[in-house]
């Protein structure tokens, strides 16, 4: 059996929405929410541990005004196609209007090997069903389709936030129709806010995994597990299955509150899976926690269950 890797958590701080992808080149690239949220930022290293320590590069920043300007939230760096992506998103004003924020998503593409030194090109909007707030977008390739996974905020329904995921014409525009994934409905994803966000995929035992989280981004954050075998249709809602209680919440035992908007990696030698997500080291005491900058990057190894869905344990736990 391979012994499970211990990690050095945080193993970066001040960032929350950690995104980490490990690439055919041997380095973990990383991203995440930066404080004050007007930039992206991007390092690398060849572990996870390294990344604590690593360089920092700026590779794009807030517009001066308009719709790119403000609340630079939640980027991942995707590789498509032999291209680099990343999706984020930005919004025109940093205050709520008629108490929903204004944040639509939008793509960048390099085309060079190294995406810390590569020049970035803005895509543009990525544009979905409805014209409303939307952010938390992911992307995951299954049998030659792209599919776009994202959170937004549907008029007609009473909630703040809903999962939705459709099929691409290409890394930065959708094709086909959107379908409802989840809306917020247990007790555990409606306390302070009603919502559904942070998406993350993978794909293991023949089934399509999708991690979200779900209530206000204080210690009341939870993970919640969407999942469908792999061969149905992604498209078809009846498809997904979804649990009923939250799979990743706070821990007072390990001082660690309010998990969540992961990734998902592997070890270092390829051989165990591994949870990226931010956590905070203590209850938000007062104010926005959005305005908090204690959210760090945890990593955490994690096992399955005989069912072939995660067993995450709980937060900092060793999990061997």
């Amino acid at each position: 059996m391979s012994k499970t890797i211990q990690y050095n958590n945080p193993i970066v701080l001040e960032r929350a929405d950690p995104w980490v992808h490990k690439h055919t080149d041997g380095y973990y690239y990383f991203t995440g929410s930066v404080p004050g949220y007007q930039e992206i930022e991007l390092r690398r290293a060849k572990s996870l541990n390294e990344l604590k320590e690593s360089e920092t590069v700026t590779v794009w920043r807030a517009h001066e005004e308009g719709e790119m300007s403000q609340l630079i939230w939640a980027p991942e760096l995707h590789f498509i196609n032999g291209n680099w992506y990343i999706y984020f998103a930005a919004a025109p004003s940093d205050q709520p209007k008629n108490n929903i924020f204004q944040h639509r998503m939008y793509a960048l593409e390099c085309k060079e090997d190294n995406p810390l030194t590569g020049s970035w090109v803005e895509k543009g909007q990525v544009k979905t069903h409805i014209n409303s707030f939307s952010l938390d977008a992911t992307v995951f390739e299954h049998k030659n389709e792209l599919y776009y996974v994202w959170e937004q905020k549907d008029p007609a329904i009473p909630r703040n936030s809903n999962l939705y995921i459709s099929k691409m014409e290409n890394p930065w525009t959708l094709k086909g129709h959107a379908t409802l994934l989840t809306i917020p409905e247990y007790d555990w994803e409606v306390i302070g806010f009603l919502v559904n966000e942070g998406a993350a995929v993978i794909k293991r035992n023949g089934k399509i995994i999708i991690m979200y989280s779900a209530s206000a981004t204080d210690e009341n954050y939870a993970m919640g597990l969407l999942w469908s075998d792999e061969d149905n249709d992604l498209l078809d809602g009846y498809s997904w299955h979804k649990s009923e209680s939250p799979v990743f919440v706070s821990s007072e035992e390990n001082s660690l509150y309010g998990p969540g908007h992961n990734s998902f990696t592997t070890s270092e030698d390829g051989t165990q899976d591994v949870l990226i997500y931010h956590a905070r080291p203590e209850k938000n005491k007062a104010g926005d926690p959005l305005d908090n900058p204690d959210r760090h990057a945890h990593a955490q190894v994690f096992k399955w269950n005989d069912n072939g869905l995660p067993n995450f344990g709980s937060p900092g736990s060793p999990n061997t």
